[in-house]
């Protein structure tokens, strides 16, 4: 298998590409990076430095790729946050240019835009082209419940409500959501994290898998661009929605624990490399539709 990742980097810890790159290869994926920014550490510390590349940089790096045959017999484009619309529309080229050497490509995006504690943080004309033009353009996205409501123009807070904000997603173009985090009060407790995926036909045709695991008292930077890079490999490996989502959430969650007891705010990414190849297995998806 073959991606070609558009995402930042940093040299110290992992978030974007920095995240998503190691993990994919240690389950055997050919990764081809491209960086959006090339910073010193995530933004997150409040300080860092390092260049921001630019949509032309990114259309130049695709287009060397593409004279070199890399474009040919690619199953994925992978996209997270995206800091500014130059780079956002230089994506889009990348995917349309992809789908043209390799048609059964698709295009995966983790529409970043915020979460429900800090709302949206990122640029209004960020918001506007994920909402508008990316969503369409994409056939798998991992929004977490914040965003996915954003894009809908919806308040997702019960299972059924949110299902019914996956199927609007899916009317702009999506086949494939994955909902990085469902917070529901018919929950059986607080203590608890759910993902849900959904795939297939429309309506009484779709499936819908949800997860749960433990909720870990800690906020890592980088955990959701692994879960993005995971889950669009194994989904696209299987076609199995039900399967990619128990491997992504036992890789990610063994990836969170050994964050957790190293007491380190930095994923320990390398050192999890086992959780990604051989997971565990222990949290199974259960069909709710």
């Amino acid at each position: 298998m073959r991606i070609l990742s558009i995402q930042s980097s940093v040299s110290y810890g992992h978030v974007g590409n920095s995240a998503a790159v190691f993990p994919l290869q240690r389950i055997g994926v050919e990764v081809m990076p491209i960086f959006t920014v090339c910073f010193s550490n995530h933004t997150g510390y409040g300080a860092w430095r390092g260049p921001m590349l630019t949509g032309t940089d990114v259309r130049e790096i695709v287009l060397g790729i593409e004279e070199r045959g890399g474009l040919v017999g690619v199953d994925a484009v992978l996209s997270g946050y995206q800091g500014g619309d130059d780079i956002g529309d230089a994506i889009l080229d990348a995917v349309a240019r992809v789908k043209r050497h390799s048609p059964d490509a698709i295009y995966a995006c983790d529409p970043v835009l915020g979460n429900a504690k800090s709302g949206c943080h990122v640029a209004p004309e960020v918001q506007n082209l994920i909402r508008d033009r990316v969503i369409p353009a994409a056939d798998l996205i991992t929004p977490n419940q914040f965003e996915l409501g954003f894009i809908t123009g919806t308040q997702p807070a019960s299972l059924e409500s949110t299902l019914e904000s996956v199927e609007l997603a899916r009317d702009q173009g999506p086949q494939t959501v994955l909902v990085t985090s469902v917070e529901r009060p018919e929950r059986a407790a607080d203590n608890v994290m759910e993902m849900l995926a959904v795939t297939g036909g429309r309506g009484a045709e779709a499936e819908a898998w949800l997860i749960e695991t433990p909720r870990l008292p800690l906020k890592a930077n980088g955990s959701g661009d692994v879960t993005a890079a995971l889950f669009t490999a194994h989904f696209r490996a299987t076609g199995d929605a039900g399967e990619a989502l128990a491997r992504t959430t036992a890789s990610v969650f063994t990836l969170l624990e050994n964050t957790l007891a190293s007491g380190e705010r930095e994923l320990r990414l390398v050192e999890s490399q086992e959780a990604y190849a051989h997971p565990s297995m222990q949290f199974q998806a259960h069909r709710v539709q």
